[in-house]
């Protein structure tokens, strides 16, 4: 094209330079205007070294803006809680203890026409310490840096999921007047945007697709816990406060009500229980959805742990949910319907709808389902003795044994209490005594018989030392006597 294009020129009557015709950095072959002057294989080394430089500047300018946020957050914070600092934990406990109690004081002496001041005393013993604001900001600035080094193995794709998600965390911080369900319909509603965009848009593999969505709930979510967890425009507290009022009232419920298939004598089992209470509990301390379900999941692995161990074969189905029912009972979870409504609201939903982890919180809500609605018949109990038991008139655990009539002094029960425990601690004493003393017999056993079997050894192998060889005689000594050597050879001369 350059020849014709310089060939039609000529004709006109125009010279053309060949220099100009030539690429501009220097390669030898013809450039193109339409390109700047540059050759094709020249104008895309080019694009991509400018492209890569904008790439870069948007880190960095991503980065800086980062950076300025977090300090003046830090600083803001440093303003705040700079007379706190100097305190331990124990000292802050006790000032926000003292604190409460003299806004309970006030509370009862004040008198109506001060209905807001007293308000604002309440809102203040009800604000978060320091340390607390302190802890909240160190995780949520921990969380910010992960995103974004997570984001920089993504590209391209991972500037747009952070301005995305900027933009999402900007539209709920002028959003905190809707309701709780609309803000959890603009989060549903922001996962499948972004996942559809990482699918479609960014051709971004499945495997990927799953763990970048973690990343942006734990992202989101660390930021939004304090303003989306229990807020005050539902009653997520109040029914806590029911589900608790609940459990407790239950607490005399036993195993062998709930038909559950655990030996809790067994201290495997026994360890199996208190590791499941124990994930159960710390579910309340988490703050990202994904990190609330993993509880639940390591809780139930240790359910079927233990029930597994106690009928010495797999647990099914119907082993789990009683069994679960019988951990929330003994556990008594702080603010598990609002753990559970705020899992709902604000996790992923593919994680919830697919895997394990949808199928063991599926089985927690029915157990809270099924604390709520517990009655009588559920526990094959006469509506007499449910009555009596959840009045605490008296419990299944001491029915059998007390046979004492209500005239009878608590002395003597307590007594009799004294005695049943010294009984159990006696017999496991025995048990203990016999087992001693029947390691000591196996020991004595063992010892004679590995006497016996190296005897028995010595006795068929003997062994035979035998007397030192003499040695042999030099061939020039004088002893005659052993020498068995051929006399000499004589020499012999041939007349020749």
């Amino acid at each position: 094209n350059r020849k014709k294009m310089n060939l039609k020129s000529e004709r006109r009557g125009i010279h053309v330079d060949q220099s100009e015709l030539l690429c501009k950095k220097g390669c030898g072959y013809y450039g193109n205007p339409a390109w700047q002057g540059f050759c094709s294989k020249c104008w895309r080394e080019e694009y991509h070294k400018a492209r890569q430089k904008q790439i870069q500047e948007d880190w960095e300018l991503a980065e800086r803006l980062q950076r300025e946020e977090e300090e003046a957050y830090a600083s803001s914070q440093s303003t705040q809680g700079a007379q706190s600092l100097t305190f331990s934990k124990f000292e802050e406990k006790k000032t926000n203890e003292k604190t409460r109690k003299v806004t309970t004081v006030k509370k009862f002496f004040t008198a109506s026409s001060r209905a807001g001041a007293k308000k604002a005393e309440i809102q203040e013993a009800k604000a978060p310490s320091p340390s607390i604001n302190r802890q909240a900001s160190i995780e949520t600035d921990r969380v910010s840096k992960e995103f974004i080094e997570f984001l920089k193995t993504y590209h391209k794709p991972g500037q747009d999921i952070y301005k995305q998600c900027k933009l999402f965390l900007d539209t709920m911080n002028h959003k905190r007047d809707l309701s709780i369900e609309e803000q959890s319909e603009c989060a549903q509603d922001f996962y499948q945007n972004v996942a559809d965009k990482l699918q479609t848009r960014w051709k971004v593999p499945p495997e990927k697709v799953e763990k970048a969505m973690d990343q942006i709930e734990k992202y989101i979510m660390t930021r939004q816990y304090k303003y989306v967890f229990c807020p005050e425009t539902t009653d997520d507290e109040k029914k806590d406060l029911a589900v608790q009022k609940r459990i407790r009232a239950l607490h005399w419920v036993t195993p062998q009500m709930l038909c559950v298939p655990v030996n809790e004598e067994i201290p495997e089992v026994s360890d199996m229980v208190v590791k499941a209470i124990t994930d159960i509990i710390e579910m309340d301390s988490k703050r990202v959805p994904r990190d609330k379900l993993a509880c639940i999941t390591k809780c139930s692995k240790h359910i079927f742990n233990a029930i597994k161990i106690t009928k010495n074969e797999p647990a099914s189905a119907d082993d789990f949910l009683p069994t679960l029912i019988y951990i929330v009972l003994k556990g008594n979870p702080p603010r598990l319907q609002s753990n559970i409504q705020y899992i709902t609201r604000f996790c992923n939903p593919s994680r919830l709808m697919t895997g394990e982890d949808g199928y063991y919180f599926t089985n927690l809500c029915c157990a809270v389902a099924f604390i709520e609605k517990l009655d009588a018949q559920s526990l094959n109990l006469s509506q007499e003795d449910f009555d009596r038991f959840m009045t605490g008139q008296t419990s299944p655990k001491k029915q059998e044994s007390d046979s004492f009539s209500p005239d009878v002094c608590l002395g003597v029960k307590q007594m009799c209490k004294s005695l049943d425990l010294l009984s159990q601690l006696n017999e496991r004493q025995e048990r203990i005594v016999s087992e001693a003393k029947k390691l000591e017999k196996d020991l004595i056993d063992w010892t004679d018989g590995i006497t016996k079997e190296v005897e028995d050894i010595v006795e068929k192998y003997p062994l035979e030392i035998k007397p030192k060889s003499q040695a042999l005689a030099a061939i020039d000594s004088e002893n005659v006597e052993n020498d068995k050597l051929p006399p000499p050879l004589q020499p012999q001369v041939y007349a020749g």
